[in-house]
């Protein structure tokens, strides 16, 4: 099993807080952690809220733990409520559905980690998770579809 190394950690966290400055955001943290939601490496800008780490966690655990993207994990809250609630218990709150949180792959797919990044909304969230995985060269579930290591693209 391949996991995601401490170079390209630090490489997604980089773009994603330069992106972030170019697009006048607000404070942003980013988390990126390994498969079992290990974290390898995290920023959090100047001005960042207290619980940044908490939520940035958050979302890359529950991209982790359902295998798709916080914010299609925070869709499945709306549609299955009582469904989620036995999850959000199961993980003992490590779970938070909202957008910023999307897992991380290798050029043929295989699960490196995933990336959770918050301070701004959960779209800008979600679009920043996505550039700062580009622009340290790996892959997210979108880049992937129809490699040999199955995504989930929808719920």
């Amino acid at each position: 099993m391949a996991t995601i190394t401490l170079s390209q950690a630090e490489k997604i966290i980089d773009v994603v807080l330069a992106r972030a400055r170019a697009l006048a955001c607000r404070p942003i943290a980013v988390v990126v952690v390994e498969p079992g939601a290990i974290v390898k490496a995290f920023k959090k800008e100047d001005g960042s809220a207290m619980l940044r780490f908490e939520m940035a966690m958050g979302k890359a655990y529950a991209a982790l733990a359902l295998g798709r993207s916080s914010s299609l994990v925070r869709v499945r809250t709306e549609q299955r409520p009582l469904f989620m609630d036995f999850l959000f218990k199961a993980s003992e709150d490590k779970i938070f559905a909202e957008g910023g949180g999307m897992l991380i792959r290798a050029a043929d797919g295989e699960l490196l980690g995933a990336v959770g990044v918050t301070g701004d909304t959960q779209e800008q969230d979600e679009l920043l998770a996505a550039h700062g995985i580009r622009g340290a060269g790996l892959k997210t579930d979108e880049d992937c579809e129809g490699l040999a290591h199955p995504v989930r693209l929808k719920n």
